[in-house]
């Protein structure tokens, strides 16, 4: 018995070892648009994201101060969190909605779902569609496709309000995806956004640790860039598309044991191991590193969790765009 037990424990280091070499030997750098394509494309096939993270391919919301919460719940309460905070609660039944970077839909669901709103969901992954549209029940007011949020398929105005979370990292141009946001809001339509942000090193230029741990962030996950929470806040008014003014907060604490938590789910579900076999936790393990990297950077104040919300103008831009 006591064999055995030495065997699995030797198995599991070294399967453990094979995951960290392959997160050393590839990483998955941002080189275009087909980059973020294939790698969502992938994590939606194989299964493992959704099986430890749900329907919610983001972090959670625990309160502030942080309470305990189960992973997957959490991230339900972020969704209707954000969804008050930006005053979304407060549209109408019917009321047309976009989900930029949908994902597998988690979001676009309980928007239809809870609040009687019209939600198109756009992803750049065609499997992620496909998986959203699998995960949607009948009935609901809503609908999936493939779109690219750095030039929407849509005409100006055509939107109640625009939802994204945690897109914003795999824009390669921050002003162009402020403004194509903006573009399609209604004059008077809200907009609401969480995304992850790094410190603004206009002010504190970042040290050489903290450039070595954001260059494995970018090239893990096929992000070409972080914004901060100001820059971005002043992309957005920028755009002219904006009446008055941006309100800019920031939510790291409050999701800040999403990535600890994450790491957990493969200790406390260890069915996933039975589910997805030795390869399953390979590739599983190819990404603790990442999460304890995002674990470090957001709690050490080189990344923070920046929540944004809106309100369109009546301004036609700096480049022209048309009120309808």
């Amino acid at each position: 018995m006591a064999t055995a037990f030495i065997i699995v424990i030797l198995s599991l280091l070294g399967l453990c070892a094979l995951g960290i070499a392959l997160y050393l030997a590839k990483p998955r750098p941002y080189r275009s648009p087909k980059s973020v394509v294939n790698s969502y494309d992938s994590w939606t096939d194989d299964g493992i994201l959704e099986f430890y993270w749900g329907e919610h391919i983001h972090l959670g919301y625990y309160g502030s101060p942080p309470q305990r919460k189960d992973f997957l719940d959490a991230k339900v309460d972020f969704v209707h969190e954000m969804l008050r905070w930006a005053g979304l609660d407060r549209l109408a039944p019917g009321a047309a909605v976009l989900d930029v970077g949908c994902g597998i839909g988690g979001s676009s669901r309980i928007l239809a779902r809870d609040y009687g709103l019209d939600v198109t969901g756009v992803t750049i992954s065609p499997r992620q569609v496909a998986r959203a549209r699998e995960l949607s029940p009948p009935g609901l007011p809503l609908r999936f496709q493939v779109d690219d949020a750095m030039a929407l398929s849509f005409p100006d105005a055509s939107f109640d309000a625009v939802w994204s979370v945690e897109a914003g990292p795999h824009m390669p141009d921050k002003a162009v995806f402020a403004r194509e946001l903006l573009r399609v809001l209604k004059p008077g339509g809200l907009l609401a956004v969480a995304d992850w942000n790094q410190r603004d090193d206009r002010r504190v230029p970042l040290r050489r640790w903290e450039r070595a741990v954001m260059r494995q962030l970018l090239d893990q996950w096929s992000h070409p860039a972080f914004s901060s929470i100001e820059g971005f806040t002043e992309l957005m008014e920028a755009t002219g598309l904006v009446a008055g003014r941006v309100i800019a907060e920031d939510w790291t604490q409050a999701t800040l044991p999403s990535w600890l938590d994450s790491i957990w789910q493969g200790v406390l579900r260890p069915e996933g191991l039975l589910r997805f076999g030795p390869k399953g936790f390979v590739k599983s393990m190819r990404e603790v590193p990442t999460f304890a990297l995002m674990r470090i950077a957001f709690g050490s104040g080189l990344c923070r969790f920046g929540m944004f919300r809106a309100t369109r103008g009546a301004g036609r831009g700096p480049r022209g765009a048309l009120d309808h």
